[in-house]
């Protein structure tokens, strides 16, 4: 294999998400000492508005700094700071846990990390092959990071990798606002390099009432056959009592509204690794607020285009065409992000 298939073989393995599920977006440099990581997504926006038409700007999607390293035996450590003023909160922990690893199949991580539910939510920001995540990922996956304790672990030799955790089930930096604790799992099968499948769910209480219930599913496969990759995730959500929408990634507003309501949605992307390090990405994906409501359909179709110049920076060029059935919006959207990771 020549140099430069090397080169664009690491490429293509570094930004696929990692059959650990560890919930740490970075790894160590090392097996010893503290490793500083870190990667800053500074972007250019072009945004559709439904009174003032196009509006744009320049602004930081991420900016965030953390350290990882291990502890003789077997206890590992992750924290990550976002400093970024154009989310709600200036700056803020985003993940601080503590692993212990002594059985592959059995580990154990307490803290703050990211609940093991949805493909999409836990790839890595920095490794997202486009620059948003998907509209039900933001609505129905969140909280993004949550408090409590999880196993993990790989059997079968890494055939099998499951992820069962005890949280919160409120936002992150936060006490439990309830008595309760959300149940959250995750399980995926890999039997060849080309298939990947599984499923997450999501069980708990929601704010200080009782019969506010929240239920969540998901399913997600990823087919990858030598430089073409195809990933596909459904989520369904179900609210008996009162329930938030916005806040996700993207740092839309949260919203408070009464249920109960059943929402759903997916997305299917197709991505091509040419030899030139330009990386084409085709995206569609659907979200329902609320199921019972005839055609009750928001649509998107994100056209781009990812190019590496090297292993540690990347430059990811976004158009995303959206449509609603019930009321059409003018809100597309261009976007270009520049990204460094060190």
């Amino acid at each position: 294999m020549g140099f430069l298939m090397k080169k664009i073989l690491v490429i293509i393995l570094s930004f696929l998400p990692s059959l650990m599920y560890s919930q740490g977006c970075m790894e160590a440099k090392s097996e010893e000492g503290v490793s500083v990581v870190g990667f800053f997504q500074p972007q250019y926006e072009l945004r559709q508005t439904p009174s003032d038409g196009w509006k744009n700007s320049f602004t930081f999607n991420r900016a965030r700094i953390g350290v990882l390293g291990n502890v003789p035996y077997d206890f590992s450590y992750y924290a990550m700071i976002d400093f970024s003023r154009f989310k709600p909160q200036a700056t803020y922990i985003l993940d601080a846990f503590i692993s212990y690893n002594r059985f592959s199949f059995a580990r154990v991580t307490l803290g703050q990390f990211k609940p093991p539910f949805s493909q999409e939510l836990n790839t890595p920001c920095h490794k997202l092959h486009t620059i948003l995540r998907s509209k039900v990922v933001n609505e129905l996956a969140l909280p993004d990071r949550d408090l409590g304790l999880m196993l993990w672990g790989n059997l079968l030799d890494k055939v099998v990798s499951y992820n069962f955790a005890v949280m919160n089930g409120y936002q992150r930096n936060f006490f439990d606002e309830n008595k309760e604790k959300d149940i959250v799992g995750r399980l995926v099968i890999q039997p060849t390099e080309m298939i990947r499948f599984g499923g997450s769910f999501r069980r708990g209480i929601t704010g200080t009432e009782s019969d506010n219930l929240k239920t969540r599913f998901a399913g997600e496969l990823q087919f990858k056959w030598r430089d073409l990759l195809l990933q596909a995730e459904y989520i369904y959500g179900k609210d008996t009592g009162s329930y938030t929408t916005g806040g996700g990634c993207d740092g839309s507003p949260i919203e408070f509204h009464e249920g109960p309501v059943s929402r759903d949605g997916m997305y299917a992307m197709l991505m091509y690794m040419t030899p030139w390090k330009l990386q084409p990405v085709i995206k569609y994906e659907f979200f329902r607020d609320d199921i019972s409501i005839a055609d009750n359909i928001d649509q998107c179709i994100t056209y781009g285009i990812n190019y590496f110049p090297n292993d540690w920076t990347r430059i990811q060029v976004n158009y995303l065409y959206r449509s609603e059935r019930l009321k059409e919006v003018p809100n597309d959207a261009f976007m270009v992000q520049l990204q460094v990771e060190f």
